[in-house]
């Protein structure tokens, strides 16, 4: 055990050197309560592929620190319900009605839906559902639940003690014009219910008061900062939840680098130790450009889980944090076959190469044994050259190849046949663009076909793929990826394609001779 706790400690696993970071605050806190760990959750909209990354890679760093540490631990999934309704989301119903209760918390909105008490409460019970659905450890938390119990009652009373700290943090931060009508606290009018962003006239400490004029009548209103009377702006509210919660760690994306800051500067202002931080590049879109959820321009959660597995989005999460990534479909079949690689050596490696292994840390520590003994990049072009429009075609493939080998045996298998055909379908099929050989190509392709037909049949993908090399050779290609590349454009309609010995082992030597056979009478 002790030569384990050794590897923890050295893994250069990124959740370990986060882990590494929280161990190393906890013992020059001196803390004896729960680690906490958080993420947070504005619940305007509903639950995205970010959502997914943040608890994702949280959970990862949870489960390393309880590698090298005793000390409890939890995840809080924080959701700001308590904002107000700032604008009316174009993707729900009854927007007219929705818009009579602009500025008005979250929770306090009625469902559009009409399943739940408010809008919050909808988002709220979609955002713990999505994290359900992948099995996530977690306390969910609402903004309105603490605020309203007092939870954050003695927090808030700092605050208004350091009122003036505050404002000199945040000032500096602002436009003049917002600058001029800031504070850190927003009222809840009793008349309206609103969310009001007033400037305040004065603040009283000792009673726990502010005064703000009625933005209606210029009535002066004293109200107290507790029991939900009132609720912070963004970036003192975060702060404030990191001192009342006692958070330990909470990553978040590069956007946020300014207001980690500010947020860290107003948590030691009002007594507490900001959390360890961990700041995540931001996604890209096709063209390289920021992923937006205004604009739409990114690969959602739903869209990625029709084409592939949620292990598969857990490897995309793992790898390089730090890096800006691309999030879009073309990422997908090399993320399950790296997720089938990974979790095949997982069995042949050394305990310490298994910690640095992502499905260990996908799977918190226990990763399943997974058997796919064909990649999800060969069942693509196998759909491509078969024109399969269901399952069971391309089983009778695989059943020929690996007799052994049933959707019962290997239900990973299965599973990826049937996002190998949507894929395909989707994002393959209409980009396909078969060309003419050129006629060292012809003439290389015509020996494939008559040494194919020498040998009859053969599912030995390694002799296979040392024919096309020799044949590649024979007929003097400058390099033999031209050959290769040549075989998938005529053949395929593609750029680029597999092993391709693998793939004529696995469609069959009489239908590759089809193709071919095919390919270059097309050609005439």
């Amino acid at each position: 055990m002790n030569a384990m706790l050794d590897f923890y400690l050295s893994s250069n696993a990124w959740p370990f050197e986060e882990a590494r970071k929280v161990k190393a605050r906890i013992e020059k806190l001196g803390k004896t309560s729960p680690v906490i760990f958080e993420t947070g959750y504005g619940p305007s909209g509903l639950p995205h592929i970010g959502t997914f990354g943040e608890v994702a890679r949280t959970t990862m760093v949870r489960h390393a620190f309880t590698k090298i540490s005793d000390h409890p631990t939890q995840l809080i999934c924080f959701s700001d319900d308590m904002d107000g309704l700032r604008k009316v989301p174009t993707n729900i119903p009854n927007q007219e009605a929705m818009a009579a209760h602009l500025n008005k918390p979250l929770t306090s909105v009625p469902d559009p839906f009409g399943t739940h008490s408010s809008f919050g409460a909808h988002n709220n019970a979609r955002l713990q559902a999505f994290l359900d659905q992948f099995g996530f450890e977690y306390e969910f938390k609402s903004a309105t639940a603490c605020y309203q119990a007092g939870e954050f009652d003695e927090t808030l009373r700092h605050v208004l003690r350091n009122y003036d700290k505050v404002m000199q943090i945040m000032l500096p931060s602002l436009r003049e014009e917002r600058a001029a009508s800031y504070s850190p606290f927003m009222p809840l009018c009793p008349k309206t219910g609103h969310v009001l962003q007033v400037p305040i006239e004065s603040v009283n400490a000792d009673k726990g008061t502010l005064t703000y004029k009625d933005p209606t009548t210029g009535e002066l209103i004293e109200t107290p900062v507790t029991g939900g009377r009132c609720k912070l702006q963004w970036k003192p509210d975060w702060a404030m939840r990191w001192a009342a919660m006692g958070v330990d760690y909470e990553m978040c994306g590069k956007d946020l680098i300014d207001s980690v800051k500010l947020s860290g500067q107003i948590c030691r202002a009002i007594g507490g130790t900001a959390p360890e931080n961990l700041t995540y590049e931001l996604f890209l879109d096709e063209g390289g450009q920021k992923i937006s959820k205004s604009k739409g321009n990114g690969l959602t959660i739903e869209e990625w889980l029709t084409y592939a597995s949620n292990e598969s989005l857990a490897l995309y999460m793992f790898k390089e944090p730090k890096r800006a990534k691309r999030l879009h479909f073309d990422v997908i079949p090399k993320h399950v076959d790296e997720y089938s690689q990974f979790s095949a050596a997982f069995a042949r490696q050394t305990e310490k190469e298994q910690i640095a292994n992502p499905v260990w840390h996908i799977h918190n520590g226990n990763p399943p044994v997974v058997d796919t003994p064909i990649n999800f990049s060969m069942l693509l072009n196998l759909v491509s050259a078969s024109n399969a429009e269901n399952a069971d075609v391309l089983w009778g493939f695989i059943k020929q190849y690996a007799p052994h080998v049933t959707p019962e045996t290997h239900p990973q298998l299965n599973a990826q046949v049937g996002f190998a055909i949507k894929y395909f379908h989707d994002f393959v099929a209409p980009t396909k663009k078969f060309r003419a050989p050129t006629e060292q190509e012809r003439t290389a392709m015509q020996d494939l076909y008559e040494r194919l037909l020498a040998i009859g049949s053969s599912n030995d993908a390694d002799a296979l793929q040392t024919m096309v090399f020799d044949v590649g050779k024979t007929h003097e290609f400058t390099e033999l990826k031209l050959w290769f590349q040549a075989l998938y454009q005529v053949l395929l309609g593609q750029d680029q394609g597999p092993r391709f010995g693998s793939f004529i082992a696995l469609y069959g030597v009489e239908k590759t001779m089809a193709m071919i056979f095919a390919a270059l009478n097309r050609a005439e």
